[in-house]
């Protein structure tokens, strides 16, 4: 009987694994290198290879038999790569256990044909990742069924096996390279595993906020990556290798929220909301469409949506490989885990620091339980707040006695975008911002106007500037656009709507932020809009703002304020020059200069680059500046050369702007101005406690932005004084 003959009648014999180490134990006779060799082959013998192997003989790849590796084999084993032809500590060779030296030809064929795993990392990487490994109790298909994959003559190969054998010769080619060029694998191998840990560990001591980005912030121990290691040194095979898939799918998620976090607090000084924020990435893409163009955003959107991808799966694959390392090298792990646990719990117990960060990080944990209750909160909230949007102190009260403290004037709500408390007090723009509100006070006063001045705290810093404005119209704390889409499907009254329903004033709206439909308006009660389209601007972008402030105060006096032979007015008016990137900023010119708006080309070539100004956060400050002044002295000219004894302007910021500008964790308070030419208008507010003048005291009255409206509709209403439905702030 020839020797092939006989060794395809050999019964198979059934692999066992090793629950461990995922390894194909050595009972497996077609893997098992280190058998003395004999004369020929025996019963006993493998036919394949010519080594023998006793009957009830204990594998010698077991943890007890096993030599202690030294650096260089657990080098190898870590990386994956198979040992120098010639060595002398190679996998084969640890596998045989010392008691038998196979002959180089016999080495040679198990270097080439079987590679076998054991808690000493004798596995090589490329094997375990190549070759699927058997669980304990799985059928393993014998020698035999390997020709089924072949097709036979005339016989169309199917997918499946076109793919195994593509995959094999990948496998072969991998593996002939890494044996002509053993160093260069072995380093190549080792890098990846240091580029994997260092990802890892990036994911879980990253923070989600940019001023938290410290040196300290990585050297931290994290709690759960502690835990996560413990979990797999003590999982089976299978369940191991769910287990580290899924956490690297959790720590790539997690590390994609922890980067949307940091925009978030960098543009709306707070965390992303997971239920309720999804819509402002549409708003986003706008914003740049309009500041660096489509081709810019179409790059912006592609370049996110990579990282993202590369994020998840580049974190999948290090997990992996590192959960590979741990199992290779158990003792070694296990030992690091236990010291690094009992550290853990030291550095909380002392409160150990470095850098003034506390050494023992549980912020992945913290992480995700803030966002489980934010869940809960947003789903609560939307009903909490409908609640609160069909209770209205004034919803009955009849129309004739509605606003009868303001019958016969004409009354401005007027929004400066991003005007904040920051403007008028941060060192860096308290004395010229002041100055202009200085000097706006003595040129009104002197053209026979008075204003008074407080605070207001609004909902939002940053953007979402029409949170702020329906709160600050509707008497409701708008916080997200969940609330928004709620108040604007309802049929609660807003300041302007309580206007329209006297049929004592005309009411409209100058809203040149706003370049498509907005059905939001008719929930406002405005007679009618003029957007950016319909104010006869025939000028250029100053970045996102369509239409200069001048501008547009110019176009409200041409299409309304200025006709002869009008009804009153409330206009709702919105001021967007100084809106985000506050570059270029237009400049004031001459009134009757303005014409369609063509003058403003010229201007905006005076200005400067956004993307240059954003490359410093001072430069970033001294164009919010310039652009907060310019909104200033536009509405203070506009009252002086348009205003009469029948005017009433308010004004205020809608939010502080963005922390580039504010710093942390600044206030979010906003101006707010009443200027009125008839003294009895500024009388019935007398005991507000407001400042004189346009600049509010440091110390003037605080209130939440959605108390004004029942306030002011209280002082100027029926019973001027009363504060019928309304509570302190």
């Amino acid at each position: 009987m020839s020797h092939s003959t006989r060794s395809s009648q050999l019964p198979d014999t059934p692999r066992r694994t090793d629950p461990d180490t995922d390894s194909v134990s050595a009972a497996d006779p077609d893997r098992v290198t280190g058998a003395a060799p004999e004369s020929g082959p025996e019963p006993g013998t493998n036919a394949d290879t010519g080594t023998e192997t006793e009957p009830g003989a204990k594998p010698a790849t077991g943890p007890e038999s096993e030599p202690e590796p030294d650096t260089e084999a657990d080098t190898s084993s870590e990386a994956g790569t198979d040992p120098d032809p010639g060595s002398a500590d190679g996998p084969e060779q640890e596998a045989a256990g010392p008691a038998a030296t196979p002959e180089p030809a016999q080495a040679s064929s198990a270097d080439s044909d079987s590679d076998s795993d054991s808690d000493s990392g004798s596995l090589t990487e490329a094997s375990a990742q190549d070759e699927p490994k058997p669980e304990p109790g799985e059928k393993v298909p014998s020698a035999q069924a390997a020709p089924d994959d072949v097709p036979g003559p005339g016989t169309p190969e199917d997918g499946t096996a076109a793919a195994r054998r593509s995959g094999g010769r990948v496998r072969t080619a991998w593996r002939t390279w890494r044996g002509a060029h053993p160093q260069a694998s072995r380093a190549l191998t080792v890098t990846t595993s240091v580029l994997a840990g260092v990802l890892v560990l990036f994911a879980l001591l990253v923070p989600n906020q940019l001023d938290r980005l410290t040196v300290g912030a990585f050297f931290r121990i994290p709690a759960e990556g502690i835990l996560i290691t413990g979990l797999l040194l003590v999982m089976p095979p299978r369940p191991r290798r769910i287990t580290a898939a899924v956490t690297g799918v959790v720590l790539g998620l997690l590390t994609v929220l922890k980067l949307i976090d940091m925009g978030f607090y960098s543009v709306l000084d707070r965390p992303f909301d997971l239920i309720l924020d999804w819509i402002l990435f549409s708003y986003a893409v706008e914003f740049l469409r309009e500041s660096v163009g489509p081709t810019g955003t179409i790059l912006a959107v592609v370049a996110v949506v990579v990282l993202v991808v590369a994020l998840l799966v580049l974190m999948t694959l290090a997990v992996a490989r590192l959960t590979r390392l741990l199992v290779s090298h158990r003792h070694v792990a296990t030992r690091t885990t236990l010291i690094l646990g009992t550290a853990w719990i030291t550095c909380v117990t002392l409160g150990v620091q470095f850098a003034d960060v506390p050494v023992a990080s549980s912020m992945n944990a913290k992480l995700v339980q803030n966002r489980v209750d934010q869940v809960q909160a947003g789903i609560k909230d939307g009903r909490v707040f409908a609640r609160q949007t069909a209770t209205d102190t004034f919803a009955d009260t009849p129309p004739d006695q509605l606003l009868t403290g303001l019958r016969g004037k004409d009354v401005l709500f007027t929004f400066i975008e991003s005007y904040g408390r920051s403007a008028i007090e941060d060192p860096a723009m308290a004395k010229e911002v002041g100055t202009v509100l200085d000097n706006g006070s003595a040129s009104l006063e002197k053209a026979g106007f008075s204003s008074r001045s407080g605070w207001l705290r609004s909902p939002i810093a940053g953007a979402g500037s029409w949170l702020a404005h329906s709160t600050f119209m509707s008497g409701l704390w708008v916080k997200n656009q969940q609330r928004y889409r709620t108040l604007t499907a309802s049929d609660r009254m807003t300041l302007t709507s309580a206007f329209g329903r006297t049929k004592a004033w005309r009411t409209v709206g100058i809203v040149p932020g706003v370049r498509r439909a907005w059905p939001e308006g008719k929930f406002f009660g405005l007679d009618h809009i003029y957007d950016s389209e319909h104010l006869g601007y025939n000028g250029p972008y100053f970045s996102w703002t369509p239409v200069p402030d001048q501008f547009s105060l110019e176009a409200f006096e041409r299409l309304e304020h200025g006709k002869k032979d009008r009804d009153p007015i409330m206009a709702e008016i919105i001021l967007a020059s100084s809106h985000n990137p506050w570059a270029p900023v237009a400049r004031m010119t001459d009134w009757d200069d303005l014409g369609d708006g063509s003058v403003f080309h010229e201007i905006k070539k005076e200005g400067k680059d956004p993307k240059e100004v954003w490359k410093n956060p001072e430069s970033v400050r001294t164009e919010y500046r310039h652009a907060i002044e310019y909104s200033l002295t536009s509405l203070v000219q506009y009252v002086e050369r348009y205003g009469d004894e029948d005017t009433v302007l308010v004004f205020l910021g809608d939010h502080q702007p963005n922390p580039t500008v504010t710093g942390s964790n600044a206030s979010r308070d906003v101006p707010v101005t009443i200027v009125a030419h008839d003294k009895k208008v500024l009388d019935k507010v007398s005991d507000w406690g407001w400042t004189d003048g346009l600049k509010p005291a440091e110390d003037a009255p605080r209130w939440r932005m959605d108390k004004f409206r029942d306030r002011f509709m209280t002082a100027y209403g029926p019973n001027p004084g009363s504060a019928a439905g309304t509570s302190a702030p």
